[in-house]
């Protein structure tokens, strides 16, 4: 398993009579089992937030008034100082397109209701107060609108300059073979227990890029009630829920004993081995992609510039009634980063997957 979009990615390596509990899609709602990698009921699921405000849009604290910023604006922006040193500048046109009062923001479903094209061109404060609460914005409109903007939500959502951004990141923790001494775990109890344990266990996933759970009964039904502690299980090409052994039913090397090499596949299932009697093989093999990217980048540049740029067709065809490939069809490059920071936020990897590269110019063959 390669760490890519941290997220749980597997992989299995397979030999001989491994048995995997298997059982035939039921003719009422209820779903079928479990997918890839010699491991046995699969859960597919997508990552639910709490339906709680984001951290821009949350209650916040009100500042004392001994200690409330300095405000000043012009023609084009309003200028912040949070102390002597430390100022924000937020343009009139970004401010008055945020505003946070009931006509222009709903409190409850946290979506805009302004419309920005309704916005005047020359938009301007008539004037602008530092309140207990926020920076208090009276606009030159007709009906001299006001705004309200929490001191912490401007510090938060600072773009000239940013002042917290880096601050609100989850630490993300690079990883070698050491890590199997003590891999991130979270016990099944816990996570069953409460949003506590729910927690820790997508926090571990989310620093880490993977997390077992122990201690979970060996059975489909348990399985699938902890997928559904994250979310809502999706369909897929292989079903929504099912389980599976090296037979080949499916058009996939997952449904055979061939071993399988480090890949980012599938990173948003969940893996349960159920059964594993009389069988050779079925060892995971975890990578962090992150980590490996980070040497490379270091040792060769020019390599890891490549993988970023380059991308990378794919397509799943083993079946013969269905033909799957991203959108776009040229796909995406080994390593994608963020537009804005440039940080490395995913790897991509599937060798076997891969599509021929025709795209490639006769002068990057080679190197690639």
């Amino acid at each position: 398993m390669l760490r890519g979009a941290r997220a749980f990615n597997t992989l299995c390596r397979r030999a001989g009579a491994t048995r995997i509990l298997r059982r035939t899609a039921p003719s009422s709602p209820r779903p079928v089992l479990p997918h890839p990698r010699s491991f046995a009921s699969v859960a597919q699921t997508q990552t639910a937030t709490p339906a709680t405000a984001t951290a821009s849009e949350s209650p916040l604290p009100e500042i004392k008034a001994a200690d409330l910023p300095i405000v000043s604006s012009d023609a084009k922006q309003v200028a912040v100082g949070w102390d002597t040193r430390t100022w924000s500048r937020f343009h009139n046109i970004w401010l008055r397109d945020h505003c946070r009062c009931s006509r222009c923001f709903h409190s409850i479903t946290k979506q805009r209701l302004l419309n920005t094209f309704q916005i005047p061109a020359d938009i301007a404060p008539l004037k602008v107060s530092a309140k207990p609460e926020g920076l208090e914005v009276v606009w030159n409109t007709t009906d001299s609108h006001t705004s309200l903007y929490p001191w912490s939500w401007l510090e938060v959502n600072s773009y000239d300059p940013p002042l917290t951004r880096d601050a609100n990141k989850t630490e993300k923790v690079l990883w070698g073979s050491k890590i199997q001494q003590a891999p991130p775990t979270v016990a099944y109890e816990e996570v069953m227990a409460g949003d506590a344990g729910l927690y820790k266990w997508l926090s571990n996933i989310d620093r880490f890029g993977f997390s077992f759970v122990s201690g979970v009964p060996p059975t489909p039904e348990a399985t699938e009630e902890l997928s559904e502690r994250i979310g809502f299980i999706r369909e897929t090409q292989y079903g929504r829920f099912w389980d599976f052994t090296s037979d080949l039913a499916k058009g996939d090397t997952a449904y055979t004993t061939i071993a399988l090499g480090a890949h980012t596949d599938n990173t948003y299932f969940l893996f349960h081995l159920l059964e594993h009697t009389g069988g050779t093989g079925g060892a995971t093999l975890l990578v962090d992609g992150f980590y490996a990217a980070s040497i490379l980048k270091e040792l060769n540049p020019e390599a890891y510039r490549l993988l970023s740029e380059v991308p990378i067709p794919a397509h799943a065809a083993g079946e013969p009634t269905s033909f799957y490939r991203p959108t776009p069809a040229s796909g995406y490059p080994v390593l994608g980063h963020d537009n804005l920071t440039r940080d490395l936020t995913q790897v991509r990897w599937n060798n076997d997957d891969r599509s021929v590269m025709s795209h490639l110019e006769a002068g990057s063959v080679e190197k690639w």
